[in-house]
């Protein structure tokens, strides 16, 4: 692909960037090695290898959700100092 100017200005402008002349000189051969670069990847043979959109396999890491006995509410407030007919008091909200 050649990168000119014109190339330049319309990225910049879809980018809503305002170049001087001055960075687009600049920029026409840095975006000309940025593109040599990313082309080797078509060199690159991927006939046997499958698509994979996650780089390792995914496997579930959560344990079984198993029904287990849960605090009742006066075990869980026990060592509460902020508690009131029965529940937790928070701060106030506005």
């Amino acid at each position: 692909m050649e990168v000119t100017k014109e190339l330049i200005l319309k990225v910049a402008a879809s980018a809503r960037l305002k170049l001087t002349d001055e960075e687009v000189k600049k920029f026409i051969p840095e975006l000309k090695d940025i593109l040599e670069t990313f082309s080797k990847l078509n060199e690159v043979d991927t006939k046997k290898t499958r698509a994979s959109f996650h780089p390792i396999p995914v496997k579930n890491i959560l344990r079984e959700d198993v029904v287990e006995p849960s605090f009742g509410q006066e075990k869980a407030l026990r060592n509460s100092e902020h508690e009131k007919d029965g529940y937790f008091k928070g701060p106030r909200a506005v």
